[in-house]
């Protein structure tokens, strides 16, 4: 049997008004001077006041960086160092979706071990010790608030770098889903999906271990149990707590395991067409699916996931059951109300050939349970291209 490593996962408050102990957990980290980083619709959602309000309370100043952009880039990260120095910040709080967290996280790396963003693409290229950080999530989604990786974009190449470092790990997550609750429709859309793909892809990776797979069906679990509920019943505060319950515990699966093809996938699309993420992962989710089922080993897996959901009988074949799991699948996305096919978020065929060349070069890749090369990659983006939720060939 195989020796597995565990990493660590921060400490979790999980419940509604959870982020009113920020305050403590800034002070229990042994800070006084807190920087803020978020955006601001959720400035002007008041969560960021609330915040400060809360830190005050203990005691902390503190002082916002509201800059984040969606995709965020090194010029980003570096508005955010800069905010981060003059204000000599001992704590970071990343708060927001999972562009506030990596911009927080991509600020930690170079506030304290110097250097541009470039020089972390990778994993553990830090050399010093991070200040602690805090990521309070607004979405449900990400999964970053548990994870040590920030994906940031180099502002001139508009390559997406994946820069992790067991320091960027969050000390703390606080998962409190009353900050969900004024995320527009399409966000909740987007990151639920998300969720879920990271909580399918993270079940099959080639990394996958008994303990990332806890994680990977739990949140399965939670996701395809209540995303409906928060898609058409937005203030139904115990949906939205399963929700981000579930979007962590994937979190923490990515952490112990890693992604697949269709996050690769999704990269590229992000990067030349501006496809929200979550929404680019949902249309390629299906055709990865299908793709990947070619794989005895994912099959099974598949099918384990249909079962442990009475998505079919004991004594389904692992095909049935994954057919039931696929179409599961493809009523969440359904429900999501997404543009499903690349033809509807006005990608143009002929750029399938560059989007297959680049995505086969993406970290996620080489962690799909079936290798796949450029044409792989092409074939895929050709299903995902004009049939709405329909399998890859």
């Amino acid at each position: 049997m195989p020796i597995h490593e565990t990493k660590r996962s921060p400490k979790i408050l999980f419940g509604q008004d959870a982020f009113s102990q920020i305050g403590d957990e800034a002070r229990r980290l042994g800070a006084l001077r807190v920087l803020v980083v978020t955006d601001n619709g959720i400035v002007q959602a008041g969560h960021a006041e609330r915040i400060a309000h809360h830190l005050h309370e203990a005691d902390c100043k503190s002082t916002l960086f509201t800059e984040v952009v969606e995709n965020p880039t090194t010029e980003t990260v570096d508005d955010c160092v800069q905010v981060a120095r003059d204000f000599g910040a001992e704590l970071i709080v990343g708060l927001g979706g999972g562009s506030s967290l990596d911009t927080a996280k991509g600020c930690n790396f170079i506030l304290s071990n110097g250097g541009r963003m470039q020089d972390y693409w990778g994993y553990a290229k830090a050399s010093q010790p991070m200040l602690p950080l805090i990521a309070v999530p607004t979405t449900a989604g990400t999964g970053s608030e548990c994870q040590s990786y920030a994906l940031i974009s180099d502002a001139a190449t508009h390559q997406k770098m994946a820069c992790g470092d067991p320091k960027a790990l969050p000390a703390t997550a606080i998962l409190d889903p009353g900050l969900t609750l004024t995320q527009p429709r399409f966000v909740a859309a987007c990151t639920g999906i998300d969720a879920l793909a990271h909580a399918i892809e993270s079940a099959v990776s080639l990394r996958q271990t008994p303990f990332s797979s806890i994680y990977s069906r739990e949140a399965f679990r939670l996701l395809q149990e209540h995303l409906e509920s928060v898609f058409s019943s937005p203030d139904d505060l115990h949906a939205r707590g399963q929700v981000l319950l579930g979007a962590a515990f994937a979190g923490i699966a990515i952490e112990n395991s890693m992604l697949g093809c269709a996050h690769s996938a999704a990269n590229p699309l992000t990067a030349h067409f501006e496809t929200v993420h979550g929404n680019a992962v949902g249309l390629l989710l299906p055709h990865a699916m299908r793709y990947n089922a070619e794989d005895p080993k994912a099959l099974a897996t598949y099918a384990r996931l249909a079962l442990e959901n009475r998505l079919v009988n004991r004594d389904a074949s692992d095909s049935y059951a994954f057919e039931s799991l696929h179409a599961r699948v493809n009523e969440l996305l359904v429900a999501a109300k997404l543009p499903h096919t690349l033809d509807a978020l006005d990608v143009p065929a002929s750029e399938i050939p560059t989007l297959a060349k680049e995505a086969s070069t993406q970290w996620t890749a080489q962690f799909n349970p079936r290798s796949i090369s450029v044409q792989g990659f092409e074939a895929l983006y050709e299903a995902a291209h004009g049939t709405a939720c329909s399998p890859a060939a």
